[in-house]
């Protein structure tokens, strides 16, 4: 066939998928499409219609997640997988995650449009559940796919109605007995590498005028979704300073030595990001003049040192102490989330490189501050690589700007990698 690829009509494909995405799973903000929901469902069936429409092959993995292909290669027996994840955090954009399984998307119907095939068998996954804002454990797909979901993670309540993961798994027909003896949902040895499309989370490329970058490595992270301090309740004008046990000022101490640490960290040349998103107290008691009895926060540092992800997890805990012995207070901190920082294969990012330039962009490589599914894969010794794509305003907000012709950029560079740079 050979038909010749027409930048403008996949640009305009794409705005289509994001459009009709957006408007079934838009929110009072943004969109939200919870992991394991109907919206998720409804999102993969979405993209399932447009695949079939284009010739493509679609099946559904033992994770039921959606996995697509070229006809000739939905047998194949090692593949190159291409993805991402479809789920959203509460009242987020539209583009993270989909970006990625749309850009996969878009290279098969390029190659069965013009009649080619790619250097090694592709697989594009669109994926359930990446996001932490639901349950809490991240990469929850990935992590199921290469047998890696431990018991607390299983355990783990959705945000909204209070059941497990493991029921909201089994409920969309997923093989718990699997599941829960930690074995593989994807065969490991199937996968020849992994590449992830995703937008970029920060402002490098904005600031560098730049549509695209292939990523050198990803941040680890540990993570507390709920560190308790308790302390003692009392009337705010009554109580002398000498005398509280303030659990929200015990709080605000130890975050803001963890934040010294973090200042002092990057002063020495090591990387680190610190974030607590969410902190409260409790609502049927909170008064404006009531010293609080407890307050909840979340905890994040990332790094792509694990020896400095390390050194913050003795550093939390060594400050701990020594605020509850100075404000008589106590802190309980829940099961930590853990995930490894992650090294993108050397061999891909040179090879993306070279593709950046064959499609006349100008290489360049970065890190990602933010944690991705390729993390996973790549911990489990599949070499993997990513594409950042220019995006505005940050992620996991409704205000995500990426723009299309970015998207068929970090596309082509996919493409031409798929094509000729694989083998």
């Amino acid at each position: 066939m050979n038909a010749t690829y027409n930048r403008f009509d996949a640009a305009k494909t794409a705005a289509r998928l994001f459009d009709d995405v957006a408007a079934f799973s838009a929110d009072s903000a943004g969109v939200s499409r919870p992991a394991f929901s109907a919206v998720e469902t409804q999102t993969l069936k979405y993209l399932e219609d447009y695949a079939r429409a284009q010739g493509l092959s679609v099946q559904y993995d033992a994770g039921q997640n959606a996995v697509f292909s070229l006809p000739e290669d939905a047998n194949a027996d090692r593949f190159i997988l291409v993805g991402s994840h479809v789920d959203s955090v509460p009242n987020g954009g539209n583009f993270d995650g989909l970006a990625g399984v749309i850009a996969g998307l878009l290279c098969l119907a390029r190659a069965k449009s013009q009649g080619i095939g790619f250097a090694k068998p592709v697989k594009v996954i669109a994926m359930r559940a990446e996001e932490s804002a639901w349950f809490g454990p991240c990469y929850i797909a990935s992590k199921a796919l290469l047998g890696q979901l431990d018991d607390s993670e299983l355990s783990a309540v959705h945000k909204g109605d209070g059941r497990d993961l493991g029921t909201h798994m089994s409920e969309i027909g997923i093989n718990m007995n699997r599941v829960r003896q930690h074995k593989p949902l994807m065969d490991p040895d199937n996968i020849d590498c992994y590449i992830e499309l995703h937008i970029e989370q920060g402002p490098l490329l904005i600031e560098k005028n730049m549509p695209a970058a292939v990523v050198s490595g990803i941040r680890g992270n540990v993570r507390h979704k709920k560190i308790r301090c308790i302390g003692e309740a009392g009337h705010s004008g009554a109580v002398p300073r000498a005398y509280r046990k303030d659990p929200v000022l015990a709080m605000a101490d130890l975050l803001s030595r963890l934040d010294e640490s973090w200042l002092t960290i990057l002063q020495k040349g090591e990387d680190l990001v610190l974030t607590s998103g969410m902190v409260g107290t409790d609502p049927e008691k909170h008064a404006l003049t009531r010293i609080p009895d407890l307050v909840d926060f979340s905890l994040d540092f990332r790094s792509q040192s694990a020896d400095a992800l390390d050194a913050m997890r003795d550093l939390l805990q060594q400050e701990v102490r020594s605020v509850e012995r100075e404000r008589g207070v106590k802190f309980e901190l829940d099961a930590e989330l853990h995930t490894a920082p992650a090294l993108c294969d050397e061999k891909m990012v040179d090879g993306l490189s070279a593709s950046m330039a064959k499609v006349n962009l100008k290489p360049f490589t970065m890190p990602s501050g933010g944690g991705h599914d390729a993390a996973v894969f790549a911990n489990a010794g599949i070499p993997s690589a990513m594409v950042f794509v220019r995006n505005r305003n940050g992620s996991h907000n409704p205000e995500e700007a990426m723009e299309i012709p970015d998207l068929i950029a970090g596309t082509d560079i996919i493409f031409s990698y798929l094509t000729e740079m694989a083998q």
